[in-house]
């Protein structure tokens, strides 16, 4: 992928979850990224390409963030992905009063997708059920290795560490609390059930 390209699609990406789809112009794109029309439209046909790449991107980094995760422990796998994800934010910094909202446009971006391209909610899917997986592997390792050794299901307590992290982000949202407690929140809740999992 081009420089220019990948610009875009980073500087869009931060658009886009500030505001939405519909909300953002051509003009705000430009005036953005630096790029003139005739440019922009070089490397993308019209600002429904570039939001559906926009969103490819996005689901292919979450697949990318599992792949380097560490499989040495759960413990050091759940801290792995929430660091990760940490270092993701790093690249779209954003002002404390927009986080709440920062945290919403994340859901919002998806529910958009689903709504504009026929056969992104399957892809959203594959994600999903990749992540699942994911997680079930290492409780799985965790299991094996004597890390663990709950009664739960190695699917139950993935999904406990799955549903938290949605649950927290979107509970810090209508609380109007802001991503940093949030983040500090869902990393001593998963401290906890972890201890709860080694009983």
């Amino acid at each position: 992928m081009s420089n220019t390209r990948e610009h875009i699609l980073n500087v869009s990406f931060k658009l886009f979850l500030k505001k939405n789809f519909k909300e953002v112009t051509m003009k705000e794109i430009v005036e953005e990224t630096g790029i003139s029309k005739g440019a922009f439209y070089h490397h993308f046909e019209s600002k429904e390409q570039l939001f559906l790449e926009v969103l490819n991107h996005s689901i292919a980094s979450v697949t990318a963030v599992y792949k380097d995760l560490s499989k040495d422990s759960l413990r050091q796998f759940y801290h792995d992905y929430f660091y990760s994800f940490r270092k993701m934010e790093t690249l779209f910094p954003i002002d404390a009063a927009e986080d709440s909202i920062f945290e919403l446009n994340i859901f919002s971006l998806f529910f958009d997708g689903i709504k504009m391209f026929p056969g992104f909610q399957d892809k959203l899917q594959e994600v999903l059920q990749f992540e699942l997986n994911s997680w079930k592997e290492i409780v799985q390792i965790a299991r094996e290795k004597g890390e663990i050794s709950s009664c739960m299901s190695d699917e139950h307590v993935a999904k406990m560490f799955i549903y938290s992290s949605d649950g927290i982000g979107m509970h810090s949202f209508i609380s109007k609390g802001n991503g940093e407690e949030a983040r500090t929140a869902l990393i001593d809740l998963w401290n906890g059930f972890y201890e709860e999992l080694k009983c």
